[in-house]
């Protein structure tokens, strides 16, 4: 099991108010919260985002080496797309919006999502024969 991951931003603020409010819409809990970090935790998986002093630069490029994306289940189509509609209010931009909600493929109904920094997320439906 994932013990947790930790990504650094360049924004602390913006990425608490955009990655908050879809961890929260998804039964994370706000765990811990510093001066330079927060932290969600959903069961005893959590995700930390920390604007370290240590940062060398001040933009991600997920096409650069290292995190391209976070992929959550998400209860349903409807659920999928309640979220994708709320979520250009909390900071996030739906992407390839021509091929949404089959971008990953026709199989797949997911809605994949940009915040302002760059970072991306896809919100995969479970489909009922995967609930188990």
């Amino acid at each position: 099991m994932l013990h947790h991951v930790e990504i650094w931003v360049p924004d602390l603020d913006r990425a608490a108010s955009s990655f908050g409010w879809l961890l929260e819409a998804l039964g994370y809990t706000l765990f811990q919260s510093w001066s330079n970090g927060r932290s969600w935790r959903l069961g005893a998986t959590y995700l930390v985002f920390e604007q370290s002093p240590a940062l060398t630069s001040d933009q991600h490029d997920r096409c650069r080496p290292g995190l391209n994306h976070l992929a959550f289940h998400i209860e349903g189509h409807d659920m999928v797309e309640a979220l994708a509609s709320e979520a250009p209010r909390h900071g996030w931009s739906l992407m390839f919006p021509d091929r949404h909600p089959h971008a990953g493929g026709e199989q797949t109904y997911a809605a994949y999502l940009e915040n302002t920094d760059g970072f991306e997320v896809e919100l995969v439906a479970i489909n009922p024969s995967e609930a188990n």
